[in-house]
């Protein structure tokens, strides 16, 4: 079996602009939800305390409900993802008119 060694894109030194404030609490709370509708897909459901084998976890409820522990889990995933974006060279512009859904 062969040594996996994870190369993620060095995002050392790249500062997210204020401007991305938004859309970075708006990808955390996508995050939430993917991850979300995966469990729910794959038959688990909310319970106080997580249950692996009940399949039942305490954070199958919407993102504004969560933990700011667990909101801040899906920030650093968002955040790390717009970081490589900006880093690979890519530009993130703000959209014309009212935000899409």
């Amino acid at each position: 079996m062969t040594t996996y060694t994870p190369k993620p894109v060095s995002t050392s030194g790249i500062e997210l602009p204020a401007s991305l404030t938004a859309l970075l609490e708006r990808l955390a709370e996508n995050t939430h939800d993917v991850w979300a509708a995966t469990r729910i897909a794959q038959g688990w459901s909310f319970g106080p305390n997580r249950d692996d084998a009940a399949k039942k976890h305490p954070c199958l409820v919407p993102y504004d409900q969560l933990p700011e522990s667990e909101k801040e889990y899906d920030r650093k995933t968002a955040a790390e993802t717009l970081k490589a974006i900006l880093k690979l060279g890519y530009v993130i512009d703000e959209p014309n008119g009212a935000e899409s859904s």
